[in-house]
């Protein structure tokens, strides 16, 4: 938590200000197949960036399979990997699922936390298996 001192000229009466945890929303686009271009997007709200990417990938794992509303083969599925899609007010690419360029840059480090990940509000991230994203990569050819 951040905070700031104030108080009386006396310094008598001194009351400490929190500022909250900056939350946010986020859309994690959950990929199923590269080669099929079957992904579903889920809106998170009020996600926490001072989590580390590694907390929220425990969380996902956690959320995904009790949502009723995504069909079992995207509930059921081993995703492991996150990457920045799009930033809002930001440029979008013109891959339809994901773009195979800067991991580098897009790639998310487990630990470090959302915020240092570069995730701010309305950020559009993919989940993903990185065995499936390694194949489709090294073969980038699409079934339809």
């Amino acid at each position: 938590m951040v905070g700031s001192w104030t108080g009386s000229q006396k310094g008598e009466a001194k009351e400490y200000l929190y500022m909250a945890s900056e939350e946010v929303t986020i859309t994690v686009r959950l990929i199923r197949s590269f080669e099929h271009r079957n992904f579903k997007p889920v809106v998170y709200h009020r996600v926490n960036l001072d989590q580390t990417v590694k907390e929220f990938i425990v969380f996902l794992k956690q959320d995904i399979p009790l949502r009723t509303s995504l069909p079992p083969p995207f509930r059921n599925y081993k995703y492991d990997k996150l990457k920045i899609i799009h930033q809002a007010h930001k440029s979008k690419t013109n891959e339809l699922v994901l773009s195979l360029e800067d991991d580098d840059r897009l790639l998310l480090k487990e630990d470090s936390t959302l915020k240092t990940a570069g995730i701010a509000n309305e950020t559009e991230i993919a989940f993903f298996c990185e065995e499936d994203y390694k194949n489709y990569k090294a073969n980038p050819i699409s079934s339809w």
